[in-house]
């Protein structure tokens, strides 16, 4: 639910669409594309095409279950290249320049004291409001920043899903940045939440599961 796709140069329409359906859920066939976007296998075809072309996409056989294996699309490097990134060459040029002179834990804490600020930020904001609205705002918050943030709920189970890592060679390098979102989004959802999924891991997404009704983290002072 919300969730809010980047804009992607020289791709719109339905080339942009089957890119974003790509980077959420791959490996895709043919046929599951046309079923995700509501087309035809023909106009999907027709894309994909193109997109190899211009080497973005690539297929390779899948085995899935009893029978024989299918063709499905992946993004290629040039592919997920065109998904936000925000200043990463920069970012860890500056974490490593923290590193080597006032150390490792002083470089981190630029990130968690951000998050911090977020965290204080919503916790006013959201005050007394519904889970869903707290989700929404949250997911929100990390699609502006470029994670391509969504969320769903399933028999009262929740879901927070960020489709792209906005930061993923730093957060390669610095693993540390990864438990500090995590801890953001206990805070600011005021809920328990555990990642069951890892971008950096090789996985699709990072995925947490949340859990509310549970002992809230105390506010920031």
């Amino acid at each position: 639910m919300g969730l809010q796709l980047p804009q992607l140069a020289a791709h719109k329409g339905l080339r942009a669409e089957i890119l974003h359906e790509l980077k959420r859920a791959q490996p895709l066939a043919v046929r599951e594309l046309a079923d995700k976007l509501g087309v035809t296998v023909n106009a999907v075809r027709h894309h994909l095409k193109e997109l190899e072309a211009e080497r973005l996409v690539a297929y390779g056989r899948e085995q899935r279950g009893v029978g024989a294996p299918t063709f499905a699309y992946r993004l290629t490097a040039e592919g997920e290249a065109l998904f936000p990134s925000r200043y990463r060459e920069t970012l860890t040029e500056v974490l490593d320049h923290l590193t080597q002179t006032v150390g490792r834990e002083s470089a981190v804490r630029a990130f968690e004291t951000r998050y911090e600020d977020l965290t204080r930020r919503l916790q006013g904001e959201l005050a007394g409001v519904s889970d869903e609205r707290r989700l929404e705002a949250v997911a929100r918050l990390m699609s502006e920043a470029g994670y391509m943030a969504e969320w769903s709920e399933t028999d009262g189970v929740f879901r927070f899903a960020e489709h792209n890592c906005a930061l993923r060679a730093v957060a390669e390098k610095y693993p540390e940045i990864c438990a500090a979102e995590e801890k953001f989004l206990e805070a600011a959802l005021g809920a328990v939440v555990a990642r069951r999924t890892h971008i950096v891991s090789g996985c699709n997404a990072c995925e947490y599961a949340v859990t509310f009704n549970a002992p809230q983290p105390q506010e920031l002072a």
